[in-house]
């Protein structure tokens, strides 16, 4: 196999396991309010999620930015909470599709978010590549895993969505309700676990 074919599997793995249960939860929480019919403002957003985490995985794991690994692992369940609460905030008034419920800049909050969650990600990847300074090609490859693993975990969320919404007729209010109070609890406890481990 080659590095680029490794590094892509590990990058891909590395989102779609249950070790990576504060990226999922923070995607849950992320594409909770959109249905299938936004897939083109969820693919807008989840982009700006990746441009930040990939910026600050590369800045981290090429040495150029240092950071307190337990202050960004604290942080990463904090985007989830907000995130969350924002969705939760949201079911107050009737959700009109295509409305956006983070803020009035929903792809610069997926931005901000993504680099903290970048830096959660180079400390995966520093310990894959041990002195490997030059890590450009593992990078890439790296990255691109990571987003081809994000697009699966988000097509899920959205076709979840559709069975539930459409086929079972769920309200979109209870869908929202009950996937963002899910995410607001998985962070919550992951946050008590960095806090007080």
């Amino acid at each position: 196999m080659s590095v680029f074919q490794t590094y892509l599997e590990l990058g891909f793995l590395h989102i779609c396991t249950p070790r990576a249960a504060d990226h999922l939860t923070f995607l849950l929480a992320l594409c909770a309010p959109y249905v299938l019919a936004d897939w083109r403002r969820v693919l807008v957003l989840v982009t700006s999620f990746t441009v930040g985490h990939s910026l600050t995985l590369a800045l981290a794991t090429l040495g150029v930015v240092a950071f307190d690994r337990t202050l960004i692992e604290a942080l990463i369940p904090v985007t989830i909470i907000v995130t969350a609460l924002a969705n939760l905030r949201a079911t107050n008034r009737v959700l009109r599709p295509r409305e956006p419920v983070l803020a009035a800049a929903p792809n610069a909050l997926a931005l901000v978010f993504g680099l903290i969650h970048g830096l959660g990600f180079s400390n995966y990847l520093q310990s894959l590549l041990g002195n490997n300074s030059r890590p450009v090609l593992e990078l890439f490859a790296f990255n691109v895993g990571v987003e081809l693993g994000q697009v699966l975990v988000v097509g899920g969320i959205l076709l979840l969505g559709v069975v539930l919404l459409q086929a079972v007729r769920v309200a979109r209010r209870d869908w929202l309700l009950t996937t963002s109070g899910a995410a607001l609890g998985i962070a919550t406890v992951l946050l008590v676990q960095q806090l007080w481990p």
